[in-house]
């Protein structure tokens, strides 16, 4: 992790005005072991850290000197883009698509088990009831008998998305995993167990991708192509299809959605709206609106969407790309092309930020949705890899520290909403980049960092745990 840095923890005790005496309080040790810290002379314990992270509300990480202080960070390549765009029902991929996953996997690996239990914790278990978590769960390990947990109380988990998972047999414990749904339908596994994908791509900065593409004369897609295993386009071609199905099933949809808000469908209405002096513009905007609330309305409903690149989110890329093909006649063979060039930005924000809101907002999910469409309609109109990159980059930077506070913990409002709003602002952001790319100052690899950073940054209570911000509204 690094070496640990002894002035951060003063540092940060001096930012949050509090004494050397009210720190030790807190931690419970005297405040002479507090001034040995940070003059260097001991080193706290691992539990220690953890606290003193929780107490100022930083990652561990921050207290060590390490790549993250110094925007160092490296991965080593990127997976394939078919880890990014998945077909499942929602309304959630980081509560449903992950834990479902999680849990097919460790019951596959527990045939023999005649019990299973579950304990939710952090994002998991705060907003489970609202996501449908716990009956996912149960429906996952049938016929198997299932218990859920909810745990609110503890604070020491490596990820806001982590469950607990215990197999049993004849009254005794025969095997536990702890399971982490990291965003977008993606899981891992405190132990090594499980294997993670592949890491097809070996380049994950967008600047290295962008002087491949350059030298060799090729665009974002076609450097996807050189990547893929067989069957890739194949496999988009489906991606493609279940969005269509997912936008055509919302505006044929009408009623109330489930969950309690008594939030009416408004996909169809949106559809029909049309006036009779209606001008080009305001049909694009209603158009594309109805058919990202389509989306999200479908999610809302637990009705099958496609990740892009998480369920609360995905209703964001469909909706351009759909508007452009029923107004422009664009192939889907040019619609799959461009939903590749969106899922290398998906991909990049995936391993250099951030797609889980439990993890760093809604900046995370609708911010990557948009700059994701912003790069897959820069694609669609030919616009070269500067300004695809400079679209994508404002789609993010305009999205920065946007948090993810869903009512109830339904991923109904503002999420719905918000997936019309970001749809309209990436076709904004691309409008932009194609006039006024090379006078752009910042790269869409900062831009990501950026985002990483100010999710850390993000008091949890703003992280998809319905605990402030609009959640709390009496409605």
């Amino acid at each position: 992790m690094g070496i640990l840095n002894h002035a951060k923890i003063k540092e940060l005790r001096i930012k949050n005005k509090m004494s050397q005496k009210e720190l030790g309080k807190y931690m419970g040790i005297s405040d002479r072991a507090v001034s040995k810290w940070e003059s260097g002379l001991s080193n706290p314990s691992g539990q220690n850290l953890i606290k003193i992270a929780k107490i100022f509300n930083v990652p561990v990480e921050c207290l060590f000197d390490n790549d993250i202080l110094t925007h160092e960070e490296k991965s080593e390549g990127m997976e394939s883009i078919t880890e990014l765009y998945k077909i499942g029902r929602g309304p959630s991929s980081s509560h449903t698509i992950g834990p479902e996953k999680a849990c097919l996997f460790f019951k596959k690996r527990n045939a023999d088990a005649d019990c299973f239990k579950v304990t939710l914790f952090g994002s998991l278990a705060k907003t489970g009831k609202g996501h449908g978590t716990d009956t996912v769960i149960k429906k996952t390990f049938y016929p198997v008998e299932c218990s859920v947990e909810f745990d609110f109380a503890s604070a020491d988990i490596p990820h806001p998305n982590t469950m607990d998972m215990i197999a049993f047999k004849s009254g005794k414990q025969i095997d536990k995993m702890r399971a982490l749904s990291v965003g977008g339908g993606s899981i891992s596994f405190e132990n090594r167990d499980f294997q993670p994908p592949e890491r097809v791509y070996a380049l994950s900065k967008f600047d290295d991708i962008c002087n491949y593409c350059k030298n060799k004369n090729i665009k974002i897609w076609e450097y996807a192509l050189e990547n893929e295993n067989d069957g890739f386009m194949e496999y988009m071609l489906k991606i493609w299809d279940a969005m269509k199905a997912s936008i055509k099933n919302g505006l044929a949809d009408s009623g109330v959605l489930p969950g309690g808000l008594s939030v009416q469908k408004k996909a169809k209405i949106l559809f029909n709206s049309q006036h009779i002096d209606e001008t080009a513009q305001t049909r694009e905007n209603r158009m594309v609106c109805a058919y990202a609330f389509a989306v999200g309305e479908q999610n809302a409903s637990g009705e099958t969407i496609v990740t892009a690149p998480t369920c609360g989110a995905a209703g964001v890329v469909p909706a351009v790309l759909f508007y452009e093909q029923q107004n422009n006649n664009y192939s889907d063979e040019q619609i799959v092309k461009s939903l590749i060039t969106a899922g290398i930005i998906g991909n990049l924000i995936k391993t250099n930020g951030s797609i889980s809101g439990a993890e760093c907002g809604c900046q995370a999910e609708i911010g990557s949705a948009c700059a994701m469409a912003a790069a897959a309609l820069g694609e669609l109109f030919g616009l070269g890899i500067e300004k695809i990159e400079y679209a994508s980059e404002i789609a993010i930077e305009h999205h920065l520290g946007l948090t993810c506070d869903p009512i109830c913990g339904l991923v109904q409002i503002p999420c719905i909403e918000r997936n019309a709003v970001a749809a309209m602002r990436a076709i904004n952001a691309v409008s932009l980049a194609s006039f006024l790319w090379d006078t752009r100052k910042i790269s869409l690899d900062k831009v990501i960092l950026t985002m990483k950073e100010t999710g850390r940054d993000m008091h949890k209570s703003y992280k998809e745990t319905s605990e402030a911000g609009l959640s709390k509204l009496d409605l």
